[in-house]
């Protein structure tokens, strides 16, 4: 299908840091940027959200897990195309009604990038979090050539010819392919990035039938422990059963207790 997520072009967790590290460290636009696509990855947002965002949307605890209260997102539709004449244009999340939210919960390492980001560079006086260097909203020219420099420095020949990682937009979906992989339910993958359980599963085929691999191996697993489970007098210990402690037993067909 022309439309699923090629798995050459998505990055590992560990290509993905160095391409962070690698936009991180480029002069200029880096420093911005950096938290920026770190988004992108951890959080699975569309730049337009990314753009949109606001510190009072954050959740930023000092440890463990935040979260972000994605509100709409920031789009360049031309001055002929907007009501009061500006280049941006505020739109509501993408296929949701003009006021839904969508809290996203956050991993630790970006929470932290977050507040770093916010300590050193600062807000702009609407709060919100990603600027270019006059203030005004980041455009979609400089992020991209950003991530080209990033690409160039950070990756192998071999991952050159793959076209690993060939668009910034591919760290949106190497975070979702990287939910997945972790067993992360489809539905929940799909209201964390904010799109239906129909395109998830016409996006990421591919990375779905790993998913559905992992969870067959596992009910076998299951299932296998307790074909074995079955002693000479007819006992089960329920340690085969989740929950269960060993204290608790079937009998003869009788729970204990």
């Amino acid at each position: 299908m022309a439309d699923e997520v090629d798995p050459d072009g998505v990055p590992n967790p560990a290509q993905v840091a160095r391409l962070l590290e690698a936009v991180r460290e480029l002069p200029g636009r880096g420093p911005q940027l950096y938290g920026f696509f770190a988004c992108m990855y951890y959080a699975a947002m569309r730049p337009a959200e990314i753009i949109h965002l606001r510190k009072a949307q954050c959740r930023l605890p000092a440890t463990g897990w935040g979260l972000l209260n994605l509100k709409g997102g920031v789009i360049t539709a031309g001055k002929e195309w907007t009501d009061d004449g500006s280049v941006h244009e505020i739109h509501s999340l993408k296929r949701r009604a003009a006021k839904a939210t969508r809290p996203v919960p956050i991993p630790p390492v970006l929470v932290r990038i977050l507040r770093d980001h916010i300590e050193q560079l600062g807000v702009t006086p609407d709060g919100r979090i990603f600027r270019n260097a006059k203030g005004n909203y980041i455009d979609h020219s400089a992020y991209g050539i950003t991530w080209n420099r990033a690409r160039e420095a950070a990756l192998t020949l071999d991952e050159h010819t793959l076209e690993l990682a060939k668009r910034h937009y591919d760290l949106r979906h190497a975070g979702i392919s990287f939910w997945l992989a972790s067993g992360v339910v489809p539905a929940e993958c799909a209201r964390r990035a904010g799109q239906s359980i129909q395109v998830l599963f016409r996006h990421y085929a591919e990375f779905l039938t790993e998913t559905r691999n992992h969870a067959n191996h596992l009910i076998e697993d299951s299932m296998r422990r307790w074909d074995g489970s079955a002693e000479a007098d007819g006992v089960v210990l329920a340690s085969h059963w989740p929950g269960n402690t060993p204290e608790q037993l079937v009998r003869g067909g009788k729970q204990a207790g």
